[in-house]
């Protein structure tokens, strides 16, 4: 979650600036658009190891192009403030100095709290398959690198002792790690707080229908102008990042894919995807390319770490779990090509 570009990623950013995001968000339902609906205002920026989008559209005539602006710059200072905070990356956030304190109280800031909060509650839902303890591991594995390679298995076995999310004490606004040489790192879960907190940063500012876009996390504040709702696309795994396997219809709601396609590397002949399992301390064995998941306003953080859960454990416990809940639905893609879906998924295939 690290926010400040090295020279690496800046020619990476130059790359993705030339595809599209990971979720294609349209602002009709098919290819015709009306020539007199009035565009949104737009901005892009670079945050969270990916491109953003954050689209404003004026339901009244009130929101002014100079309004929605000013409301997106305070969105988006927020998100680099929330990253600063939640990145166990940056040496000064509250994550990396948890990480840093050596077993000791550490006093948090209520985002801080929230998202751990978050983290123990889907560790324990899980079955302990999400863990947010799992830094040591994550540490070993650099995707970023021009010439990664698979830690040894010595490595991987010691950083594995250090992983457990029970090792994680609370008391009042304060963090502390039982075991000293464990890390926290809140990938799995952080991006979908931000982009709920992004979302309520614009409504605090007068905005009543937009469109964030977080690369895999989606939230929309309304409806469309005319009432309808937004249309979101799902890419399809391994594609051209134009290719579509459908589309989902969604207002005030949080829409996040989780795919083992969207960081790998290539070692010896085998693929290395970035959806590391807590208790292997390698990529997790699973029949599912990707999972999007659905939901409702304010619940990005919790869909953001379902859908990490549902790809660890694959199509048949995925499809089980969120066919258990009413606040969500799931369209999956599987290693074969085949699309599955859960009970009533508001899902179109293209």
């Amino acid at each position: 979650m690290g926010l400040l570009l090295s020279r690496k990623n800046i020619i990476r950013l130059i790359v993705v600036l030339a595809i599209l995001p990971l979720i294609i968000t349209q602002t009709g339902c098919s290819k015709s658009v009306n020539k007199n609906e009035a565009k949104p205002v737009e901005q892009e920026g670079y945050y969270l190891d990916t491109v953003c989008k954050i689209s404003v559209y004026d339901m009244d005539g009130g929101m002014t192009d100079k309004k929605a602006n000013a409301a997106i710059d305070k969105a988006y200072d927020r998100c680099r403030e929330l990253d600063k905070k939640l990145s166990n990356t940056v040496d000064v956030s509250d994550i990396s100095k948890i990480n840093n304190s050596g077993g000791q109280w550490t006093e948090v800031g209520p985002d801080a709290l929230t998202v751990i909060k978050g983290g123990i509650k889907y560790g324990d839902l899980s079955g302990g398959d999400f863990d947010i303890t799992i830094g040591t591991v994550s540490d070993l594995w650099d995707y970023h690198s021009d010439h990664p390679k698979v830690p040894s298995q010595d490595k991987i076995n010691e950083a594995l002792t250090h992983v457990n999310y029970k090792n994680i004490q609370i008391q009042g606004n304060s963090v502390r790690l039982a075991d000293p040489k464990s890390k926290i790192d809140l990938g799995g879960i952080g991006k979908g707080y931000i982009a709920d907190q992004v979302a309520d940063t614009l409504q605090n500012n007068g905005v009543t229908s937009a469109v964030v876009n977080l690369g895999g996390n989606i939230v929309t504040i309304g409806s469309k102008p005319d009432g309808t709702d937004f249309t979101i696309g799902i890419e399809k795994p391994y594609s051209d990042r134009s290719e579509l396997i459908g589309k989902t219809e969604i207002s005030s709601g949080t829409v996040v894919t989780s795919g083992v396609y969207e960081r790998q590397f290539k070692y010896k002949g085998k693929v290395y995807h970035h959806i590391l399992s807590p208790k292997t301390g390698y990529p997790v064995d699973t029949d599912l390319d990707s999972i999007t998941l659905m939901s409702t306003r304010g619940m990005s953080m919790d869909t953001d770490a379902l859908s990490t859960i549902c790809l660890i454990k694959g199509k048949d416990e995925a499809l089980k779990l969120i066919n258990s809940r009413d606040d969500t639905e799931a369209v999956l893609c599987t290693h074969d090509g085949k699309i599955y879906k859960s009970k009533d998924a508001r899902f179109q295939a293209e």
